[in-house]
């Protein structure tokens, strides 16, 4: 059940980002929404079956941007591995930790989108590429991400708390139609 959640919600942030979001002025360029699922999936879990998971949203994004291939699978396999390695040496709930992480995170998609541009345009194009607009995603993502990742945890919680109420519920009532039974 906790799989059906997050395909709700990851399918809800590609909506907002992709529909909703690029038609108000402010919201235009904001940052890549989905690394606040990224990073709660990274600080909730640390199965393996959460890489699949990535990899599936990865190709989902890449297949509705406009940028090269993989690019959102490798930055959002990259946010993943750096925040389940440094979690083991801090603590993964403190508000500094996921502050950080959510600059990084950001910093991280940029820095392989320079490295694409310098890849195939070579080295006179890095100096025209938008660090204002690095910047401006890096603050609004220090901004919205910690707070975003909260929301999906108390969301998470719910949806928890429901599936376990109407599992007891259905239960309940599988046992009094068996009980009339015999």
């Amino acid at each position: 059940m906790n799989i059906l959640f997050f395909i709700i919600f990851s399918f809800f942030l590609i909506i907002v980002q992709t529909v909703i979001l690029p038609s108000f002025p402010w919201f235009v360029q904001c940052f890549d929404l989905l690394i606040i699922d990224i990073l709660f999936l990274s600080l909730i879990s640390s199965h393996h079956s959460v890489v699949f998971a990535i990899i599936v949203i990865g190709c989902i994004m890449d297949s509705i941007s406009g940028v090269p291939f993989s690019y959102y699978i490798f930055s959002y396999l990259w946010i993943y591995i750096i925040v389940h390695i440094v979690k083991q040496l801090l603590f993964q709930r403190s508000i500094v930790f996921i502050l950080i992480m959510s600059v990084v995170s950001v910093f991280i998609q940029h820095g392989l989108l320079l490295f694409s541009v310098f890849v195939h345009q070579g080295d006179n194009t890095i100096w025209e590429f938008d660090f204002g607009l690095f910047i401006r995603q890096a603050f609004w993502g220090f901004i919205f991400i910690p707070p975003g990742i909260w929301l999906v945890n108390i969301f998470w919680q719910n949806w928890i708390y429901v599936i376990k109420f109407l599992r007891n519920r259905l239960l309940k009532h599988t046992e009094d139609r068996i009980d009339r039974i015999w």
